[in-house]
């Protein structure tokens, strides 16, 4: 190849290759330019969605709290803090939450969720108190003792600081036995008591077993605890072992 044909040859490659710059250039010049002018145009759509009010947030926790509190025998009082508001615009519909079988305290944190228009979740914090009434001993109360009104003292305070199972309701103790001492004092918790109608376990039991057309009595032993309308297990004479369902202190009845 001759030196012309050679210089030319390499004339045309740099040509072509500062057009094909010059056409890159302008492509990304002509994309960046539809993108800005598509924010530009979205910009006050985006604009006028207004921004979800906190207050309602904290509204909408509080009501949520007092109705859970509402299966407590006491008056609720609750306070939400309003959260914190970036970019969750106003929510049609507020949905308050609380995870599975958490149960309420003195302060705990709420999730609020939105569906629509925008999904979104914020988490609030509360303090919450139920003032009630709750029981005490009046006396050393020791195992295998019977309750009765005269053993109790009633006390007021904020049910949410109690230990669970605190006894609030009165009727829920007199007559039952307690399977704990119970010192002078103490808060009486239905852990420590039982009863006076359920089975334990090693007693000898009456078996009922009913049938269609039929009805069969037995003695067994009961291998479980349990109060009425629980299920245990019960050894019958045979030796066989039997599951059916408490009825009271001295009763099993078995379904066929």
């Amino acid at each position: 190849m001759s030196a012309v044909n050679l210089k030319t040859t390499e004339q045309n490659t740099v040509s072509f290759s500062l057009a094909f710059a010059v056409t890159l250039f302008s492509m990304k010049a002509m994309i960046k330019k539809t993108l800005l002018t598509l924010a530009l145009s979205l910009s006050p759509l985006l604009s006028a969605q207004p921004l979800q009010n906190p207050e309602q947030v904290a509204t909408e926790v509080e009501q949520f709290l007092l109705s859970q509190a509402s299966s407590y025998p006491g008056t609720a009082s609750v306070h939400a803090t309003p959260p914190a508001i970036r970019n969750q615009i106003q929510c049609e519909h507020l949905q308050p939450f609380l995870p599975s079988g958490m149960r309420l305290r003195s302060r705990m944190t709420v999730a609020v969720r939105c569906q629509a228009p925008q999904t979104w979740t914020l988490h609030v914090q509360a303090e919450l108190s139920i003032t009630g009434f709750y029981y005490i001993s009046n006396r050393s109360i020791q195992v295998g003792e019977t309750l009765s009104l005269d053993d109790l003292v009633a006390r007021e305070g904020d049910l949410l600081r109690l230990a669970p199972n605190t006894i609030t309701d009165p009727s829920l103790a007199i007559g039952y036995i307690t399977t704990q001492r119970i010192n002078t004092g103490n808060t009486i918790r239905s852990s420590a008591l039982r009863d006076p109608q359920s089975i334990q376990r090693g007693q000898m039991v009456r078996t009922v077993a009913r049938g269609i057309g039929f009805v069969a009595t037995g003695e067994g032993q009961a291998l479980q605890s349990g109060a009425p309308g629980s299920q245990i297990q019960v050894r019958a004479s045979s030796g066989q072992v039997i599951s059916g369902t408490v009825i009271d202190a001295q009763t099993v009845q078995i379904l066929m």
